[in-house]
């Protein structure tokens, strides 16, 4: 295949995967996972529990993922994410025993580990003009696959639902199991690329040189770090706002409503923010997203009536939509290109602690003060951050040697 008509069908094999593949994680989770638990017998707690555990394998190996793609070739690594795409759902089958599910999940949450910093590297290092727009339209296919998944698991276990005992759920997963296999397919439309220094160092020096590397660069750090208060903010918001409408007198239906609506106006945005980010100074459009974002947590507890709060929650989601993708864009841009996949698995890592600790860290402020004290903490999180970021990207980019020893010395890296 010829290398421009290979460029031009990339991203379309990328989305096939991105959408195929969260399409089957987010089936295997959402809404089955806490009923297919309960019907074990499991309590709350033990659900909580499980719900963590996916998100941990991003946080450890994201990082280790991307490095391995820049040096053995992303292609190898993607097969490896489309084999756990199919070979995790089939696992659900054999538990009996909620607690099983804690290596299961873990075992699934490598391929989302996974899949993402290496498609958003190969992504980045095949479109340079164009990376903001792909990246836009790669997430917006990752969203699809997000949305129509819980319908369709939902309707698999209401469809099952007079079988009785654990078949409605494991129904869905053997649902799961077949959406992953075109995932898994369209890996090996994937070129094979990076892996050009193979050889000259050993995987613990290039693991080590890739974290020197990263933490070395007071940019690179600092648009992680937008993520993960972006994701902080994102975390709160999915988990604590349906409990806030709750009590505001929402009904369940409004509620869905209100975060369908707002994930299908993410999806459809992001290709054209994306593409706004490959026209204008990303530093910019990801310092005003991520201010829309903090002011919109701030705001949200604020209102009580549909109209607003669906205002309030389009614009989080629009400004989560223009942050995301020039993080991503603009990481590609600043980024060494053989190190490309380990930048974007640091980014996707970090992204992971803040999707992980908001819920958490809010959940206490809330219950020690207040519900608009809990979304307060995201706000002074995405302002901080922002402030943070201007200061590494903007003003000192003219002294790059003065920020490194900085961060040099706060990380304790040294050359």
């Amino acid at each position: 295949m010829p290398e421009k008509g290979y460029k031009k069908n990339l991203i379309l094999y990328l989305s096939l995967i991105g959408f195929f593949g969260i399409f089957t994680t987010t089936m295997a989770k959402n809404p089955v996972l806490p009923l297919f638990v309960k019907g074990m017998g499991g309590s709350p707690e033990v659900i909580g529990i499980i719900s963590a555990i996916s998100p941990l394998a991003g946080i450890l190996f994201s990082f280790p993922v991307g490095m391995l793609s820049d040096r053995i070739g992303k292609r190898k690594i993607l097969l490896i994410s489309g084999g756990v795409f199919l070979t995790a759902p089939l696992l659900y089958l054999f538990v009996s025993d909620p607690w099983y599910l804690i290596p299961v999940r873990f075992f699934h949450g490598l391929a989302t580990a996974i899949l993402g910093p290496v498609a958003s590297a190969a992504i980045a290092e095949a479109y340079d003009e164009t990376k903001g727009e792909k990246l836009g339209i790669y997430s917006s296919a990752t969203l699809i696959g997000r949305t129509l998944a819980p319908i369709a698991g939902g309707a698999l276990i209401s469809y099952f639902m007079h079988r009785g005992g654990l078949f409605p759920y494991k129904s869905v997963y053997v649902a799961a199991f077949l959406a992953s296999v075109p995932a898994f397919l369209f890996c090996f439309a994937i070129k094979d690329t990076g892996g050009d220094y193979r050889g000259k160092k050993s995987t613990r020096e290039e693991f080590r040189d890739s974290i020197r590397y990263f933490l070395g660069d007071g940019r690179l750090v600092s648009t992680a770090l937008v993520d993960m208060a972006t994701y902080f903010a994102f975390g709160v918001f999915e988990t604590y706002l349906p409990v806030y409408l709750s009590d505001n007198g929402f009904g369940a239906g409004m509620i869905g409503f209100i975060f369908s609506l707002q994930i299908l106006s993410v999806a459809i945005t992001k290709p054209f923010f994306g593409r706004l980010a490959d026209r204008i100074d990303k530093r910019i459009q990801i310092a005003v997203g991520l201010t829309v974002i903090g002011l919109s947590m701030l705001s949200l507890p604020f209102f009580t009536d549909e109209v607003p709060v669906v205002v309030v929650s389009l614009t989080f989601g629009l400004g989560m939509s223009l942050s995301t993708v020039a993080t991503s864009a603009y990481t590609g841009d600043i980024a060494d290109k053989t190190k490309l996949g380990a930048s974007m698995g640091a980014l996707s890592s970090v992204m992971d602690v803040g999707h992980s600790s908001g819920p958490l860290i809010t959940g206490f402020v809330i219950s020690g003060f207040s519900m608009r004290a809990g979304f307060a903490i995201s706000f002074i999180l995405c302002l901080v951050v922002a402030l943070l970021f201007v200061v590494f990207t903007v003003l000192k980019k003219h002294r790059r040697l003065d920020e490194n020893r900085l961060w040099h010395k706060i990380f304790g890296v040294h050359d």
